[in-house]
């Protein structure tokens, strides 16, 4: 699925970060066929799974099929979690109808034409392209089981809305949604692994990951030194054409996304200290989807209204004595 391209400098490797990226995601996808099949052979025994019993009765666990899942998957991981939806809803014995991200169908229709070569019967999996009101049609059917989906919140919202007003047995909901994603920085840290883990957590994919860095929490002793360390990293790297092996980040999936990314900065810098903003080709502002990462220091997570995906880290500064309001906050979200 992804080529692994190496260049040979001495002894030293360098490799492609675009392609470090979509090695990880096939390893994920990979990873869940294992997980699911693994936890299937463990939780769904024909005889099922004997209780503890205190008092000498007789306890069986026992699970089994539904019927027919939904599965929607975003476009923000079209390999893995597309992958991962399915396979456990189908580990599980249920039938399902797989409706990708509008903006991914090339790469659902070949994860499913895989899954059809691999012995998945076709007509237990079927694959149905379209937005969201083709989603919505289909958390509309009748005699639907379950559904699974990853996305925003709000969209979660609406769909466990429908399903409540069904009649009959209640579909079940498995969401996945949006949250604050954190790394929490005391002074033990190494400034140099601190940087490095947060450049390519916040700003690989162009940031548009579920589980990218959204918010770096620094300990008030060391956050001046991290900050400047930061700072310099995001200097070095380059936004450009992702064909180009010199790019280091490409471009946004799309204009609606670029478009949230500018008016986001536009408040950050109402509220916000700019620490470091990634040089970009001016050009690049006309061709295509491109943003410049950007990174602002701000007084607290409450200024951050939703999730956004993008390239851009929020640096929120504690002391040693806060850390754990600091984690009731990010759970809060």
């Amino acid at each position: 699925m992804c080529a692994f391209v190496r260049v040979w400098v001495g002894a030293c490797v360098l490799q492609d970060p675009r392609l470090k990226d979509c090695d990880d995601e096939v390893r994920e996808a990979i990873d869940f066929c294992r997980y699911y099949a693994a936890m299937g052979r463990k939780d769904f025994d024909e005889l099922g799974n004997n209780l503890p019993s205190p008092t000498g009765e007789s306890n069986i666990y026992l699970l089994k099929s539904r019927g027919v899942f939904v599965c929607i998957s975003p476009w923000n991981f079209p390999i893995a979690i597309f992958t991962g939806q399915i396979v456990a809803a189908l580990m599980a014995g249920n039938a399902v109808i797989s409706k990708p991200a509008e903006q991914t169908p090339l790469t659902a229709y070949k994860i499913i034409q895989l899954m059809h070569k691999a012995g998945v019967p076709k007509e237990t999996l079927s694959l149905i392209l379209g937005d969201g009101k083709v989603g919505a049609a289909l958390i509309e059917m009748k005699n639907l089981a379950g559904v699974a989906f990853t996305g925003s919140t709000h969209v979660a919202h609406l769909i466990n809305q429908t399903l409540a007003q069904k009649s009959g047995p209640i579909p079940r909901l498995i969401a996945e949604t949006g949250g604050q994603n954190a790394m929490i920085v005391d002074s033990s840290a190494l400034t140099e692994q601190v940087v490095d883990d947060v450049i390519n957590s916040a700003f690989g994919s162009a940031g548009q990951r579920c589980s990218a860095c959204r918010i770096l929490f620094l300990q008030d002793d060391i956050a001046d030194k991290t900050i400047e360390m930061l700072k310099g990293a995001m200097q070095t790297l380059h936004v450009g054409d992702p064909s180009n092996i010199s790019t280091d980040i490409g471009p946004l999936i799309n204009e609606e996304a670029r478009a949230i990314l500018q008016h986001h900065k536009i408040r950050l810098e109402g509220f916000g200290k700019k620490i470091a903003e990634m040089p970009m080709d001016k050009r690049l502002e006309t061709e295509g989807t491109f943003f410049a990462p950007i990174a602002y220091e701000i007084p607290d997570l409450g200024h951050l209204q939703k999730e956004i995906f993008g390239p851009a880290l929020h640096v929120i500064r504690f002391k040693a004595n806060e850390i754990d309001a600091v984690i009731d906050e990010i759970n809060a979200t």
